[in-house]
């Protein structure tokens, strides 16, 4: 069941900025020349998969829809959206997004933003869907340059639907890192030490 959740990020993020002294606008026209771009996860650095190899496709500009079920840009500034997508040839499925921000503590504000979208998932699938019942866990934060946080979703429907995801946000400096893995299952199907060791590796990676 596809589900897109709608919310009224503009609140959310405009607190988040506020939490990080700062407010957060468009990046201005004319600004310097930008950085490189941050490096994506490769193929081999995903959870592995016991019976199935991961394909990499290329990276992509924009915001991926496959990050929509819990994220979305409503309410952000128009940075450059980057990303990747990554597949199993069963049912597992990966994305990482990157995204540069015009300084730390705007990027610092909307890694806090993304997470708290994470954070308040399950409740928003809840109230938009009742055919579905959804649970989030907080899988703890990670020592890597700016720091990251790993939190769970499972959802179920009532026609028995079963699908668990693992989710982090993770910052390098002005950049922030999405990383979503997802399959069918629940909590006892996710690999989260191996998702922890994928994370620290996207925020290092990234430069």
């Amino acid at each position: 069941m596809s589900l897109r959740i709608r919310t009224s990020a503009c609140t959310a993020l405009t607190v988040a900025a506020l939490a990080a002294g700062t407010v957060l606008i468009a990046p201005a026209a004319g600004a310097a020349p930008k950085a490189a771009a941050p490096k994506f996860l490769s193929a081999s650095q995903l959870p592995p998969h016991p019976t199935s190899s991961w394909t990499a496709g290329p990276v992509t500009e924009g915001f991926p829809e496959e990050l929509g079920f819990c994220v979305s840009t409503e309410g952000v500034p128009s940075y450059d959206y980057r990303h990747r997508t990554f597949r199993t040839d069963l049912d597992t499925n990966a994305v990482q997004l990157t995204v540069v921000a015009d300084t730390a503590a705007h990027a610092k504000a909307l890694a806090k933003h993304y997470d708290d979208l994470i954070r308040t998932c399950a409740d928003r699938i809840e109230q938009s869907s009742p055919d579905v019942e959804a649970e989030g866990r907080d899988y703890g934060t990670l020592p890597v340059e700016e720091g990251a946080r790993v939190r769970g979703l499972h959802t179920e429907t009532s026609w028995g639907a079963t699908d668990i995801a693992l989710l982090s946000v993770g910052r390098d400096d002005k950049t922030v890192t999405v990383v979503k893995w997802g399959q069918l299952g629940d909590f006892t199907n996710a690999p989260v030490a191996a998702f922890k060791k994928t994370t620290t590796t996207a925020v290092n990676k990234l430069y």
